[in-house]
């Protein structure tokens, strides 16, 4: 069947590049494929990325729910878990594994509703993330694939090193902490679980996208139908139909629950159903192969006009970077892009992208119930070097915006704070200045503590009119545990 080859083709195309867009550490996935996150529908909605949304809104009115069995990862993931549950024998039967079930249209809106209300209330934002799609997998991926991933390339790197190779290299991957790690686990083992018994009951029921995408393809133009002078009633439709939206015996299709994955039309022996225009009760067939062709292109064009490449950003081996812990920061610090921690709590879904992303090991999820698994900055690893920019460029739902690397060596995200009763250059009089040495924008200078007597011991001050808050002075002071310099976050950034 030519129209489900085609589908398969581009969902797969579609779930190993959005899957890469997370695993892949060199910057080189996300340079062609990261527009494929910035249509994903609900980030589209909240980066007001209108081309994205009328986009989705149209393929669905022209198509049906492609967008479920295409373009969304999640949706994707299901159709694997049900593709898998084929290989096995479930109450007797291996092949035919559905029936029909009636939609469950109340706990869908109510859900759907929900999700709506949850997404407008800052607090509660974080919430209704927990059945984003995309971002539902993102977290999938960051949890489980990334620690893979990333222990396969080092197994490859001491291989190649030991051959004198370069081919590959160590990286140190900073992880999705243990909240998100938890919360990934789950998701997978609720939505792989649901899959594999109940096919697209989880799309059809849980996820609000689902919902919204279903009630628009009710009235697309391209549907699948059922010719009843062809149909001998055999119901292998029906049994092979994931979405379970199959009415058999009734000779209807469910069109809010179907997404359009061609399963019927492959399993239908006597061609009784079709994909293509109906009008009224006269159907009128339509060619494969113009549907499949316009499908593509619909397909390379939106990719065309979405289509955002990244600045590659290399390490710039400023200095060596230095674990640290933790210091009691009394301020969130939010990337820059962000704008205010505002607008990021408002936006982001906690999908994990800028944190598995982020090249210098900087972003970390939280774990405050309000901004539950948004990235917020840490130092104990490294530092945020003023020469990268990646987490703003990967971003789709618009919570850290584009920001130009000009821009960004010019926005104070935090400023640094000098603890005196911990500084080595005070309590011990030695002659540190590791953090000025290191100020990327020499925002640290070391001054006399006494002014009076030009010989005294030196002291680090900083300038607040010129730091940026990177937190290279945090992460590469000496003292231990915790620095004797920190940066506080600024609820809004400014430009120095």
């Amino acid at each position: 069947m030519m129209l489900k080859r085609i589908r398969v083709t581009l969902a797969v195309i579609s779930v190993l590049s959005l899957t890469m867009l997370f695993l892949d550490f060199t910057g080189v996935w996300r340079e062609y494929f990261g527009w494929l996150a910035k249509i994903q529908f609900v980030p589209a909605i909240l980066a007001l990325n209108v081309a994205a949304i009328v986009g989705v809104i149209i393929l669905t009115l022209l198509l049906g729910r492609v967008y479920c069995s295409v373009v969304c990862p999640l949706g994707i993931m299901q159709d694997v878990f049900t593709h898998i549950r084929g290989w096995f024998k479930i109450g007797g039967q291996k092949k035919n594994r559905f029936t029909y079930v009636a939609e469950h249209r109340a706990v869908r809106w109510s859900i759907a509703v929900l999700f709506i209300i949850l997404l407008m209330i800052p607090t509660c934002h974080m919430i209704a993330s927990l059945i984003e799609p995309y971002s539902e997998y993102g977290r999938i991926v960051s949890t489980v694939g990334t620690p893979i991933y990333d222990e396969a390339n080092n197994l490859l790197a001491d291989v190649a090193e030991k051959n004198d190779s370069m081919t590959f290299y160590t990286v140190y991957g900073s992880g999705v902490g243990v909240v998100t790690g938890i919360i990934g686990i789950l998701t997978l083992i609720i939505v792989g679980l649901t899959s594999f018994l109940t096919g697209r009951e989880y799309c059809n029921t849980i996820c609000p996208v689902g919902t919204v995408l279903g009630f628009l393809s009710r009235f697309s133009l391209l549907k699948p139908w059922i010719d009843t002078s062809k149909c001998n009633g055999c119901g292998r439709c029906a049994r092979n139909c994931k979405a379970r939206c199959i009415d058999a015996k009734g000779h209807i299709i469910d069109y809010s629950r179907c997404v359009t994955c061609m399963d019927c039309l492959e399993n239908c022996t006597t061609g009784a159903i079709r994909y293509g225009l109906r009008k009224g009760d006269k159907p009128v067939r339509v060619d494969n192969g113009r549907r499949a062709a316009m499908t593509t292109g619909v397909v390379i064009g939106g990719s065309l006009l979405m289509k955002a490449t990244d600045e590659k950003i290399f390490d710039g081996g400023l200095a060596t970077i230095i674990a640290k812990e933790l210091p009691g920061r009394q301020k969130r610090i939010v990337p820059p892009g962000a704008i205010s921690v505002k607008n990021l709590t408002n936006h982001c879904t906690g999908c994990q992208l800028c944190i598995v992303n982020c090249p210098n090991e900087v972003l970390r999820p939280s774990t405050s119930l309000t901004t539950l698994m948004q990235p917020m900055m840490e130092f104990e690893k490294g530092y945020c070097r003023p020469e990268c920019n990646v987490c703003s460029q990967v971003c789709p739902v618009g919570a850290i915006k584009p920001i130009s690397l000009e821009d960004r060596t010019a926005t104070q995200v935090g400023v640094a704070v000098v603890d005196r009763s911990t500084c080595l250059s005070v309590t011990e009089g030695k002659k540190c200045g590791n953090c000025s040495r290191h100020c990327p924008v020499n925002a640290i200078e070391m001054v006399v503590i006494d002014k009076d007597d030009p010989a005294s011991r030196l002291m680090p001050v900083v300038n607040e009119s010129v730091c940026i808050g990177c937190g290279a002075c945090e992460n590469l002071c000496p003292v231990n545990p915790i620095s004797a310099i920190h940066v506080e976050g600024r609820e809004v950034h400014l430009t120095v």
